[in-house]
Parts: C-alpha cells; structure tokens; sequence
C-alpha cells in the first residue's frame, strides 16, 4: 500500500491507494485541485467543506453527462444494429425475387 500526498486547496491529504494506482491517484488528486481552484475564482472565499462539496457536485455533474452521452451513442449503435438486420432482410428478400426471376426467364 502506497501513500500519497495531495495537495487539495493548499491542503496536504494523505491518501493510500494500491502501488499500482500512485500516478492516477495524483492525476485525479489535480484535478480535484483544479476544479476547486476554479470554483474559488468564481465564488471567493468559502469553507472547505462547503468548497468540497461543490467539487463533488461538479464532477458528479460531468459523470452524469457522460453517462447521458454513453447512453445516447449506445441507443445510436443499437438502432445501427437494427438498421443493418432490415437492409440484410431486404437484400435477402431481393436476391430471392431475382433468382426466382432468373427461373421464370429461363423455363423454355
């Protein structure tokens, strides 16, 4: 288990995390500083947990628009899916009218 310091708001936190996770755990670690760096250019001044709070409502903001999104493209892939069944149906179907054609020209 490996600690690691982040420094949130020009607060050190010590997080433990896996070994493997170090380098993302400081990623994230930044970008929760960024967004609360944003936020207190906009507002000010506020409480650390109020400040937080509004960190937390703001990524979970952007999770859910990804997951809007996500679902969006999927309904997308999905109507694909079904738009690639009807075409193989209709190409099925005529194949079928061209052959049976092809008979009838061929009958003496």
């Amino acid at each position: 288990m490996a600690l690691v310091n982040l420094s949130i708001n020009g607060r050190l936190h010590e997080i433990a995390c896996d070994d493997s996770q170090v380098a993302r755990v400081h990623v994230l670690g930044q970008m929760v500083d960024g967004i609360a760096q944003d936020l207190l250019r906009q507002l000010g001044n506020v409480p650390d947990t109020r400040l937080m709070v509004m960190v937390a409502l703001s990524l979970a903001d952007e999770l859910a628009e990804a997951r809007e999104n996500l679902n969006a493209l999927n309904d997308d892939l999905s109507n694909l899916d079904q738009g690639d069944e009807r075409m193989a149906q209709g190409i099925e179907t005529l194949a079928e009218r061209i052959e049976a054609i092809a008979e009838r020209l061929e009958r003496p």
